[in-house]
């Protein structure tokens, strides 16, 4: 996911698919960046379900080209792998356009489309992902139980993350990861940013690693443009470094296992920064002229006594589990979420339960919309 700190508008293509978790990845998603699924990777994100047609088309990674010779001895070097193992899977990789174009930036000089925060929402919070939500909630009401116990992560928060990603698993995308990786560490389309494939790359090693450990099939695992897969649309970095089994086996499952995706999202939040029984918004009434508090980063640099130096207030009618006043003692930051056309803001104070969730996505307008929707989804 290409990382920047503030929103970036993005138009998506027809359906509602997903943002990534991963290493800084860009996103799909109202703000910044471009999926993360930060933790969200490249474009850890929001993805159309566009087949790819693999294994058709010309090699991504040959090993007759020197760079991927190198990289198959530096990773066999580092990790202990196979070295002709790591170049056989390489040399079926298939370079993919449709990747490359998705991921390619914009051309210089295009309009870009005004920031809407309603528009954004509203694309997230419909009826339909709302209703779905309260029954994948249902169906799955152990493992979310068992979760939010563990991680401390509210059930809602973890369904509406799925929810926005993959439309509770429905929507995980279909492009073959070992392509759309290949591809972008490869061939990247943007000369003028190398940290870019070097991420890509990253998590092209992690997928290879995980193949040949016998912990998923990179043959046939799909997923997004960007490589993000599974129900929760964990890149590969993200698999390894935060994925759980629910049962407690050496085999994680996030495309099919529920409760393996349900499990792996709560983790990946708690090690991101969720902190136990503080909400993600708190409930503050903040002074005219607070938009000079917001600075657009991926961590609160407020407090609350600064904040009330400024004029906020404590809300006289505080969302439901804003009751607590746990979170005065926490770090805070003011965000922003913009109807560029007409010129108006709307400001919300942030804790780094917030902030944990930026980095499933470098968006405000993503984090903000996945605590919408959770609020909705707790509303019987």
């Amino acid at each position: 996911m290409s990382i920047s700190w503030r929103f970036v508008q993005i138009v998506f293509f027809s359906t509602l698919l997903t943002a990534c978790a991963g290493e800084s990845t860009p996103n799909a998603g109202g703000t910044g960046s471009s999926s993360s699924k930060p933790g969200v990777a490249g474009s850890g994100a929001t993805d159309e379900v566009m087949p790819t047609g693999a294994p058709a088309g010309p090699l991504a990674a040959s090993i007759k080209r020197p760079e991927v010779q190198r990289f198959a001895k530096e990773l066999a070097s580092s990790r202990n792998l196979s070295e002709p193992a790591i170049l056989n899977l390489l040399d079926e990789a298939r370079y993919s356009p449709t990747v490359a174009k998705l991921i390619a930036p914009v051309a210089t000089g295009q309009p870009r489309p005004p920031k809407s925060w309603q528009t954004y929402r509203s694309r997230r919070l419909d009826p339909i992902t709302i209703s779905q939500g309260r029954v994948f909630m249902q169906a799955n009401a152990a493992a979310l139980d068992r979760a939010t116990k563990r991680y401390g992560v509210p059930q809602s928060i973890i369904a509406a993350l799925i929810g926005v990603e993959t439309l509770y698993g429905k929507n995980m995308g279909n492009f073959r990861a070992l392509d759309a990786l290949a591809t972008l560490a490869f061939d990247y389309p943007d000369p003028t940013r190398p940290e870019r494939a070097t991420m890509f790359r990253n998590n092209l090693a992690d997928l290879i690693e995980l193949d040949l450990t016998g912990k998923i099939n990179a043959r046939t695992l799909k997923g997004s443009y960007a490589g993000a897969v599974g129900i929760p649309q964990f890149m590969p970095s993200s698999i390894k470094r935060f994925a759980v089994s629910a049962d407690g086996g050496l085999q994680i499952n996030l495309s099919s296992n529920r409760a393996d995706a349900i499990m792996s999202v709560a983790n990946y939040l708690m090690e991101h920064g969720w902190e136990r029984g503080i909400p993600v918004f708190a409930p503050v009434v903040l002074p005219t002229g607070a938009e000079k508090l917001v600075d657009g980063g991926l961590k609160p640099n407020l407090d609350w006594q600064q904040l009330q130096a400024a004029g906020a207030k404590v809300s006289l009618h505080p969302d439901p589990g804003s009751h607590s006043t746990a979170w005065m003692s926490v770090a805070l930051g003011v965000i922003d979420l913009p109807e560029e056309d007409i010129g108006t803001v709307e400001l919300r104070t942030a804790t780094p339960n917030f902030f944990a969730i930026t980095q499933y996505n470098h968006s405000y307008f993503y984090a903000a919309a996945i605590t919408d929707l959770a609020a909705a989804l707790d509303k019987h």
